[in-house]
């Protein structure tokens, strides 16, 4: 098929445009009211972040959008538009790219109202790989940086720590063949707690509204939880010169995927003492004056490997 043939396909499937000028014209063109844009951008490459055997194409386009998504929501501001570059091998079949744009539509519509994808590009690859960017608007507040965690502060977070590490273990536990090479899920043999396991890891559900909502509670800093809690939250540590003390008493029954299980796409954020935490944030810990260690968990510092790098974690060799 033509470029503008998959285009055409693919526009169908998507929700309709909520731009100026949406998607077939050179570039689009968005109303931003606040008169400030909030951007990201985030690309999933076949290998290192996902596997074909393992995601079909609406999981891919659901994960595309959501890890997007939460990143805008880490800033306190409200998603409005994306940008999705998809570059594929001149196999890859029409079903699909068509999979991948439902995908896409319905992590819009279910985790961001109102945010459609409003332009992009297509080209052709030996490796599929998808870059998306994210805009959105901070409606009139101040953006949530990493940088304004205080002294005192409690350290709060809305949604799942863990279950996504859970899944990508169970991904590689069961379901690789005799040379180790991913193989396709046999979903029918997943417990209830496993099934949702996966879920998390193949269609993360983060919560972006609470983005909005913490920002409005006046969070001090804030972040999306995509490579671990330890990991992300030396991130804040860092930006705002203090150290992170964490409880793992607060982190549930599975504290070490909580504490380095990455892509949980969970909102770390924190809040002067003394506030009243916003709906859907629980405490895990308090602000510290900065120590021996950006982390500190129960008490000690953190020593250990502390969330995902894809620069020391991804193994080539497994496909």
């Amino acid at each position: 098929m033509s470029e503008g043939q998959i285009l055409s396909r693919i526009l169908a499937t998507l929700s309709p445009s909520q731009a100026i000028v949406g998607p077939g014209d050179d570039a689009a063109v968005l109303a931003m009211p606040d008169g400030r844009v909030v951007a990201t951008t985030d690309t999933l490459v076949h290998g290192p972040d996902f596997r074909l055997a393992w995601s079909s194409g609406f999981d891919l386009g659901w994960k595309s959008a959501a890890v997007n998504l939460s990143d805008i929501a880490a800033m306190g501001a409200t998603p409005t538009a994306l940008l999705v570059a998809l570059a594929m091998p001149e196999q890859t079949a029409m079903s699909f790219v068509e999979q991948f744009a439902a995908g896409l539509r319905a992590a819009c519509e279910s985790l961001a109202p109102g945010c459609a994808v409003e332009g992009g590009d297509l080209t052709v690859s030996d490796t599929l790989t998808v870059a998306v960017t994210a805009l959105g608007t901070l409606d009139g507040q101040s953006p949530v940086l990493r940088s304004g965690a205080g002294v005192g502060d409690v350290v709060a977070i809305a949604g799942t720590l863990g279950a996504a590490g859970r899944g990508l273990a169970l991904l590689f536990d069961r379901f690789r063949d005799a040379e180790g090479f991913p193989c396709a899920i046999d979903f029918a043999s997943l417990s209830e707690t496993e099934a949702a396991d996966m879920s998390a890891q193949l269609r993360p559900e983060p919560p972006v509204r609470l983005g909005r909502v913490a920002a409005a509670a006046r969070a001090t800093a804030m972040m999306d939880v995509s490579d671990g809690l330890v990991l992300d939250a030396s991130r804040i540590a860092d930006a705002s010169g203090v150290s992170v003390s964490i409880q793992t008493s607060a982190l549930g029954v599975d504290a070490p995927n909580a504490l380095t299980g990455g892509e949980d796409h969970a909102l770390l954020a924190t809040f002067a003492h003394g506030s009243v935490l916003p709906e859907g944030f629980h405490a895990i810990g308090v602000i510290e004056a900065r120590g021996s260690a950006p982390v500190m968990v129960d008490g000690r510092a953190f020593t250990g490997r502390g969330g995902w790098d894809p620069y020391g974690d991804w193994d080539a060799t497994r496909g």
